[in-house]
This record gives structure tokens, sequence and C-alpha cells, in this order.
């Protein structure tokens, strides 16, 4: 909205020449991640004694670990403070006509739709299942599915240099323009729509300790804002009439519009701080399914937009491994009426085994760490 208020007025008078910094993706991209952070920091205060008013606290599980008793009433469904603080900066700093950040930030939104009514069911009736998980599914997947037939069909109003590939698969460590898996759209669509719904779960089953699926978010989205800003990042080369693509030097899905959505990357970056500052360890607020579904959906978008849908199970390592933990838990108790671990997600496993909450947040960050970090290495390594 200030994009696209403030931009067209640089060539109104001489002192408003400085406008034109808001054409570079950067500036917009720090702005955003400022301005979330900000907000986050500004409004969680208030934000946090009124959910202590309103008695909107957490409703632990029954067969939870006996630790998590003490987190019974803490406020919960922090994660409305983490959508607000990332879809208004965005809105302010992007270009508003870019279909990647319009469905990205419409997915993020409607999650977020979701995991409210979840959250409000588990706090009204005092039980912790909340919304029956085959109609959160089917939601999720009405939600994602309209949204990204949009951003696949809708020839119209798509930038041709997606329309171009935008069923094909990137191959991690592989060179896009020689290796692509390009696949029929009636496999594609279902593939991505799938890849946005397992990235919300995965986020939720990873939202069980003070600040351990917030950290990874973050991680994650700062990997992604990089994949995405290179995606479409052009530089002039003095004394000659072209530009560098910088995706084609790196040889990965070159997709110019796929740089706005580095604004609302960063955006959830920023929010993400300000959230961690009252969620850590022991959590002063929670994050609840308002938060940890949009947020999810929203990585998973930006997987789907950036071509980094097999590399996102690499990038998201934790994620994934909570949960497949769920489903190999699940699949072996009712095969065989055993478990394999001792509570799942595995998490939970490990506080059985009698790690300290802050040792289990702690490494797990690290391994999303070192997992980004891998996953970043796939620009120059193929």
């Amino acid at each position: 909205m200030l994009y696209e208020l403030l931009f067209p007025l640089r060539h109104d008078s001489e002192w408003l020449n400085f406008l034109n910094v808001l054409r570079y993706v950067p500036f917009r991209t720090i702005a955003a991640t400022v301005s979330a952070m900000f907000l986050a920091f500004v409004l969680a205060p208030w934000f946090i004694r009124e959910l202590q008013r309103k008695q909107i606290g957490q409703v632990v599980r029954a067969d939870g670990p006996a630790t998590h008793a003490v987190k019974s009433g803490t406020p919960t469904m922090g994660g409305s403070l983490i959508l607000l603080c990332v879809l208004l900066p965005t809105i302010l700093w992007c270009d508003l006509r870019n279909v990647f950040v319009w469905a990205t930030t419409a997915v993020t939104a409607g999650y977020g739709v979701i995991g409210y009514l979840d959250d409000y069911l588990k706090i009204k009736l005092k039980n912790p299942r909340g919304v029956p998980g085959r109609y959160k599914l089917l939601g999720q997947f009405a939600i994602g599915g309209a949204v990204l037939s949009y951003a696949f069909l809708a020839k119209d109003h798509l930038p041709a240099d997606w329309w171009d590939i935008r069923y094909n698969l990137s191959v991690p460590f592989l060179a896009f323009s020689k290796h692509p898996i390009v696949l029929p759209a009636w496999l594609y669509l279902p593939c991505a729509v799938l890849v946005v719904v397992w990235t919300s779960n995965a986020v939720n089953l990873t939202d069980g300790l003070d600040g351990l699926a917030i950290g990874p978010v973050m991680i994650n989205a700062g990997t992604y804002l990089v994949w995405a800003y290179l995606a479409g990042a052009t530089f002039g080369i003095a004394h000659v009439a072209q530009r560098f693509v910088v995706a084609r030097y790196l040889d990965i899905p070159p997709i110019a519009s796929a740089g706005e959505l580095s604004i609302y990357c960063g955006a959830m970056v920023g929010a993400g701080i300000g959230f961690l500052w009252y969620n850590t360890y022991p959590a002063q607020v929670f994050m609840g399914d308002v938060g940890s579904l949009a947020l999810g959906g929203g990585l998973g978008m930006c997987a789907v937009f950036t071509k980094n849908e097999l590399l996102s199970a690499i990038l998201g390592g934790v994620f994934f491994l909570e949960a497949v933990s769920v489903v190999v838990q699940v699949a072996s108790f009712k095969l065989t009426g055993r478990r394999i671990f001792l509570m799942a997600p595995i998490h939970h496993h490990y506080e059985k085994k009698g790690w300290a909450e802050p040792k289990i947040i702690v490494r797990f960050w690290i391994i999303s760490i070192l997992l980004a970090l891998f996953s970043l290495s796939s620009l120059k390594l193929r």
C-alpha cells in the first residue's frame, strides 16, 4: 500500500526523488521486516494482557508429559498477533499487483481462520481436540486448491516467465535448465496443494514446546527470502544494453515476479522475532493453531512459487520429521499394536526420555540452521 501510494510521487518534485528507493526489493524487504518486528514488540504486551483478561488459556492434553501441567491456562492464540504482524507489513510494502504475494497472503489468512476456529473450540469446550481433523484437512485442501488453481491457470493475470515453467519441478542440486521434471497439470496441481497442506500441518505438529516452532519458521522464511530474491533479481551491466539475470547464472528457476515474496518472508522473520521474545521458555503466550497452520501454509506457498517443492523437505526437515513421527506412530499402533516412540510428535519422545525442554528446543533450532545452510548450498552445488 505504501509502495503503491508513494512510489508514483517520486517524479512530482525534486525533493521526492528519494522515493525512488522503493523500487528496490531489498529496501522494501528490510522495511517489512523492521515494521513487523516493531508491531510485534509494541502490541504483544497489550495483546497478552487482553488474552489473560478474557481467560483465553491453553488446554493441555491429558495424555501429555507431566511437565506440561504448568502450561495450562497460559494465554494462547498468539498466532493472531503474528498474522497481523506478517500480513500488514506485507501489504504496506509489497507490489499489490503481484499474484504470488496475493496468493500467499490469501492462503496464510485462510489457514489462519481455520486455526482460529480450532483454537476457539478448544477453549470454549475445554477440549484439546478442537475441529475434527477431517474438517480441518477439507478446509485446507479447499483453500489451497482454489488459490493455487488461480495462480496456475489464470493466464491473463500471470507473468510469462512463470507460465512457461509453472509445472516444472526443480531437482535439488541439479541444474534447472538441464534437469527439470515437467509434470502434467492434473498431477502437478494436486502435488502442489499437498505440499502446502503437509507443511501447514507439519508446523502445527511441531508447535508443542515453548519457541520450538517459531525458530525453524523464521529460519525457513529467511531461506525462502534468499531464494525468492535470487529468482527475481536482475542487475544492469554498465555500457551493455542488457541485464544480468542472477537466476540464469545460478541455474535456478528464473521467476522475475517471485522477488516480491521476499517481502512476505521478511515480514514473517520480523514478526517471528517479536513473538519469540514472549514465546521463549518459559512462554508467556502460545502460538496456537491460528498461527502454526497459517505460517506453515505460507511457507508451503513459498516452496511452490520458488519451485523448491522437493528441497522444502530438506529445508523443513524438522517439520518433516515431526509429521513423519506422528504418521509412523499411528501406523505402527494400528498395524501391530505397538508404539515406535514413547510419545509423538517426536519432541515429546525426548521429553519422556528426560530431556529438558530448553535442550530439545535449542537442538532442534541448531538442526534447522544446519538444514538451511545445506539447502542454500544447492545454489552453487549443482
